[in-house]
C-alpha cells in the first residue's frame, strides 16, 4: 500500500502516515525501484493500534514502548494497565481544573453583568477582568 491508501484504509491524513514512520511507530518496506515507502497489512494493523491506544489517552513515547515490548516478546499489558491508571488521575485532576475554570467564568459574567463597559484611563486595562480580583470574581481575591 501506498501512504494514501493506507491513510484511507486507518482513517487519518497521509501526513500522519508519513509522521509515524519518522518517530519509530511504523517501518515500512522501500519500494526498490522507486523508494517509495511501501506500507503491508501488519503496518495497518500497528496503526489502528496507534490509534486505537491514543484514544485511551496514551502517548506517542508511551505507544513506542508498548511495541517495544511487544516486539521483543514481552507482554505490555502491565505497563498498558499502568499507563491508563494513571491517566484516570490525570483526567480526574484535569477534569477538577476545568470545572473550577467554570465555575471562575460563570460568576465573572454574573459579577459583570451588574457593571458597565469601562473606559481606558491610563491605570486600568479592562475594569471586567481586573474586577475578578486576584483569585477568583472577588474585588477582595
Amino acid at each position: 500500500m501506498k501512504v494514501s491508501e493506507l491513510a484511507q484504509a486507518a482513517g487519518v491524513t497521509p501526513e500522519t502516515v508519513r509522521y509515524y514512520p519518522r518517530v519509530g511507530l511504523l517501518a515500512p518496506a522501500k519500494d526498490s525501484s522507486n523508494g517509495y515507502r511501501r506500507f503491508d497489512a501488519a503496518d495497518l494493523g500497528r496503526l489502528r493500534f496507534v490509534l486505537r491506544a491514543k484514544r485511551l489517552g496514551c502517548q506517542l513515547d508511551e505507544i513506542a514502548k508498548i511495541f517495544g515490548l511487544a516486539d521483543g516478546g514481552r507482554t505490555p499489558c502491565p505497563v498498558v494497565r499502568e499507563i491508563v491508571e494513571r491517566r484516570i488521575v490525570e483526567t480526574r485532576v484535569r477534569l477538577a481544573e476545568m470545572q473550577a475554570l467554570q465555575a471562575r467564568l460563570e460568576n465573572a459574567v454574573a459579577l459583570w453583568a451588574r457593571m458597565p463597559d469601562g473606559e481606558p484611563d491610563g491605570h486600568a486595562v479592562c475594569a471586567l477582568i481586573e474586577a475578578t480580583g486576584d483569585r477568583g470574581t472577588d474585588q477582595d481575591g
